[in-house]
């Protein structure tokens, strides 16, 4: 399947990550010596992405600054945020979105991939005749970071399942996913999360997944950048591009 579409979410306040994101914005703290946006954007284009659409909010002058003279890229600033559902519904009520399926990343999304690439694999897989999104996980046990209690379950046959209040959870959403603008059918025009689309998805068997099958790093705090660099630097999980 042809995804030649990104969205990459790089609106948010990054509160965790205070006080780094006090002056920079998450997407432009660096990893492996670049900005983690500059790697995302490198996983995108050697997917074969053409057009990159990235919203921005908090300290959004840096984010333009960055992402200027990138004549691929697109910027859509919002003035009060909108949420990681609200922000992709605004743009297709805007005719920023392909009728085709589209990526969608989180703008701190960092991974090696495995054998193959993680958003080809994702694509490759997509049945836009059957699902609405799909999403990547990874494996809570594989992350180099506290990953919490997990986010899915996915009992072997059977589908996706939110995890419960007591349960801890094999798999977390790991900030990448693939979806159709059916996926966005009837969305409320405020804001509100992927997560509202994700359960309605659900409920009618069209939400699937795939499992990375590489390293994926978890950069919610200072103290998971600080490590996820020291991991790289050391080599144990390979070259960071």
């Amino acid at each position: 399947m042809i995804c030649n579409t990104a969205v990459i979410l790089c609106a948010g306040l990054g509160l965790r990550m205070r006080p780094l994101t006090l002056t920079t914005p998450k997407p432009l703290l660096e990893l492996a010596g670049q900005p983690i946006l500059s790697h995302l954007l490198t996983r995108v284009r050697a997917a074969g992405i053409t057009r990159i659409i990235i919203n921005t909010h908090h300290l959004a002058d840096q984010l333009a600054a960055y992402c200027a003279g990138q004549p691929d890229i697109t910027l859509v600033h919002e003035p009060a945020l909108r949420g990681t559902g609200g922000g992709p519904a605004a743009m297709l009520a805007e005719g920023l979105l392909p009728d085709a399926p589209f990526f969608i990343l989180n703008g701190d999304s960092f991974w090696e991939d495995g054998p193959t690439s993680a958003l080809a694999r994702l694509a490759a897989q997509f049945n836009p005749a059957t699902e609405d999104v799909s999403l990547m996980l990874a494996r809570t046990a594989g992350i180099l970071a506290d990953a919490g209690r997990g986010d899915f379950l996915w009992p072997r046959g059977a589908g996706l399942t939110r995890r419960g209040e007591r349960d801890v959870a094999p798999y977390l959403f790991a900030g990448v996913q693939i979806a159709t603008k059916a996926a966005f059918a009837g969305a409320p025009a405020i804001p509100f999360s992927m997560n509202r689309l994700w359960d309605r998805a659900m409920e009618t068997g069209r939400l699937t997944a795939i499992v990375h099958d590489g390293v994926w790093f978890h950069l919610s705090t200072p103290e998971d950048l600080q490590r996820s660099a020291g991991a790289l630097a050391a080599h144990e999980v390979g070259n960071s591009t």
